[in-house]
């Protein structure tokens, strides 16, 4: 059975409440339920946190895993700790995700430093752009 860790970050808590005419109106809990049901085969871990270093530690604990699907949030734009845990998860398949089209957005948003520490990034699809990812893991994945 594949393992693949679906990892939230800042503010992604808030999902279904928080700017709903940008993020939609499921939660987190609801994105999960869609993810265990349309890939019973997947052994999920999902975690989702506000704070930085408890996200780089979650990035660590998945190294050995088939796969991580990150929505890191806003540290997306910053956050060179994640860049360097995801980066490190040399042995791991890792798909950076956004619910919106980040690229059609803000101009501060357009940049991640995640990016060059993954091997996919998926936005604008809103939550099927997790099962895009999980897709893409599988696909990819050492099992």
């Amino acid at each position: 059975m594949a393992r693949v860790f679906v990892l939230n970050g800042v503010n992604l808590g808030a999902l279904g409440t928080r700017r709903p005419e940008v993020y939609g109106t499921l939660t987190l809990k609801d994105i999960e339920e869609r993810l265990r049901d349309r890939f019973p085969q997947v052994d999920f871990e999902f975690r989702q946190t506000d704070y930085e270093g408890e996200m780089v530690g979650y990035v660590r604990e998945a190294g050995g895993s088939d796969g991580i699907v990150i929505n890191p949030g806003a540290w997306t734009h910053y956050s060179y700790a994640l860049h360097d845990a995801l980066e490190a998860a040399e042995d791991v398949v890792k798909v950076e995700t956004h619910l919106s089209n980040v690229h059609a957005r803000e101009p501060w948003r357009r940049h991640s430093v995640i990016s060059p520490a993954v091997n996919a990034v998926v936005a604008g699809m809103g939550p099927y752009g997790y099962e895009t990812a999980v897709d893409y893991i599988l696909g990819r994945s050492k099992t």
